[in-house]
């Protein structure tokens, strides 16, 4: 035991020795969660549609007020007036304006007669996001002026009642379990593999080999050191990042004690996954170059970004045997859920098991010989 706390105490020495390698474990993380979670996800506001309105009638009146309900309350969009249809077009395709509302002419009148009345919207489908949301908020005007003035005492069509569990996430709170696993992946990759390849590429180990040390405790104070580097990278990464999101759960001693659990047996897996991949490698150029691969094989993959359920089988696969899948669910289901042990007792079992049996592979690989 004094021999494997020995390669510990040496690994963490090196570490905090070298304060800016601390720090840049967690710069990027904290860039993309501020950088993507304020430019991503986020409602659109502030869009620029083009009415053109032949008709002047009262229900166009109807349809210019419904619009400046919009612009003054959730601001999806403000409007713009235009005489001429050709000219409301041409601006949507320069990208002028992001839409244009055609009221035709005798609109009014065929409103009146219930007679299939139109309005036309024109958008530049090249941005489906952009379009999506002037279409969905469009779809829900036209809904609501379909409503009868007078509504039948017998309701005869079906309602969907929705009910969400959760206040509105907003992406920076959705982005930060993905970076939380993020900074603790850049720690894992730069303070465990990137060193330990180093190490052996300037002679370190060759110092292991003439002490009594036996493997086990070689493979095992290598790992603690790398696995307390990730804990105290995640740590600190929950700390600030909750902090920045608005989320409170940092003051909530349970939640942050399921956190600790995931942090660790995320730290652990991570580590072993790492190790087992680099206990034959000699080049040290080779972790820096597998860095990027890695980092797309398994982030993008896990959820964090974007929902497992959209992806296609062949990337399903990947994220079922993914070790950041389990940790990102561990952490959304903490961090936004609040959903307690129980939502969180399969990604700790995983975690756990895929970092021991990663482990327990690698040490009869690890060479203790020149």
């Amino acid at each position: 035991m004094n021999r494997m706390l020995a390669i510990v105490e040496r690994e963490m020495r090196k570490f905090f020795r070298s304060p800016v390698l601390m720090i840049m474990s967690m710069m990027l993380p904290l860039v993309q969660l501020i950088i993507l979670g304020n430019a991503f996800g986020g409602k659109i506001r502030g869009a620029r549609v083009a009415v053109v309105d032949y008709d002047r009638g009262p229900q166009a009146v109807k349809v210019h007020e419904a619009f400046d309900a919009v612009a003054a309350n959730i601001a999806t969009f403000t409007t713009v007036r235009y005489d001429d249809e050709d000219t409301a077009r041409e601006d949507v395709r320069t990208g002028k304006v992001d839409a244009a509302v055609i009221i035709p002419a005798q609109y009014s009148r065929r409103v009146y007669a219930q007679a299939a009345p139109k309005i036309g919207l024109v958008v530049d489908n090249t941005d489906q996001f952009l379009s999506a949301s002037i279409e969905s908020e469009m779809q829900s005007l036209v809904n609501a002026m379909n409503q009868p003035v007078i509504e039948d005492r017998v309701v005869k069509q079906i309602a969907l009642q929705i009910v969400e569990l959760y206040p509105y996430v907003e992406y920076m709170k959705y982005l930060l379990p993905g970076c939380i696993a993020l900074a603790m992946y850049i720690s894992v990759m730069i303070g465990g593999g990137m060193l330990y390849i180093d190490d052996k590429a300037r002679g370190v180990h060759e110092g292991y080999l003439v002490t009594p040390i036996s493997k086990l405790e070689l493979v095992m104070g290598l790992n603690i050191a790398g696995a307390i580097k990730a804990v105290l990278s995640g740590v600190c990464l929950t700390v600030i990042g909750t902090l920045m999101a608005g989320l409170g759960v940092i003051f909530h001693p349970m939640a942050m004690l399921n956190m600790l659990l995931l942090i660790l047996g995320t730290s652990i897996a991570f580590n072993g996954m790492m190790f087992l991949m680099m206990v034959r490698v000699d080049d040290p150029l080779v972790p820096r170059a597998m860095f990027g691969v890695l980092n797309t094989l398994l982030y993008f993959p896990s959820g964090a970004i974007y929902p497992i359920a959209a992806f296609p089988k062949w990337l399903r696969a990947i994220a079922v045997v993914d070790p950041f899948s389990y940790a990102i669910h561990g952490f959304k289901a903490t961090l936004l859920k609040d959903g307690g042990f129980a939502a969180i007792q399969t990604d700790l079992l995983f975690l756990f098991v895929f970092g021991i049996g990663t482990l327990l592979i690698a040490t009869p690989l690890f060479k203790r010989t020149l």
